[in-house]
C-alpha cells in the first residue's frame, strides 16, 4: 500500500512538473494549458498510453487535468459499444458529470464565500 502511495505521488508530481516547466519556459497561457492536457489525456487514452499509467499512478495521474480527459475518453469509448455512434457524443459526458458538478458546486460557493471582484 505505500508503494501505491510513492507512485502516485511520483506520477502526480511528474505531470504537473511538466505542466510548470511548459509555463515557465515557454508563452503558452495557464489556460491553453489546461486545454492541452485534457486533450493530451484524450490522446493518450485514445492510443492505450495513458492506462498504464493510470494502473501505476492511480490518484497520481487520474486527479490531474489528464486525468479528466482520460475520463471522458474512456466514458465515450465505453458508450460506444454500448450505444453505437451516439454515445460517442454522450458517454464522456456521462462518465464525468460528477466531477463537472462538483466544480459548478464548488466554484459558485467560492464566490459567494470570498466575494471576488472584478479587476
Amino acid at each position: 500500500m505505500l508503494m501505491d502511495f510513492v507512485f502516485a505521488f511520483i506520477i502526480g508530481g511528474v505531470i504537473c512538473t511538466i505542466g510548470q516547466l511548459i509555463l515557465s519556459y515557454t508563452r503558452i497561457t495557464s489556460a491553453r494549458l489546461l486545454v492541452l492536457f485534457v486533450v493530451l489525456g484524450v490522446a493518450l487514452t485514445a492510443l492505450g498510453l495513458y492506462e498504464p499509467i493510470v494502473q501505476l499512478g492511480g490518484a497520481g495521474a487520474t486527479v490531474p487535468l489528464t486525468g479528466f480527459g482520460y475520463a471522458l475518453a474512456n466514458g465515450a469509448i465505453e458508450a460506444v459499444e454500448e450505444d453505437g455512434i451516439m454515445g460517442a457524443l454522450t458517454g464522456g459526458i456521462k462518465n464525468t458529470a460528477a466531477g463537472i458538478g462538483a466544480a459548478i458546486l464548488f466554484g459558485y460557493l467560492a464566490a459567494i464565500i470570498f466575494k471576488p471582484h472584478t479587476k
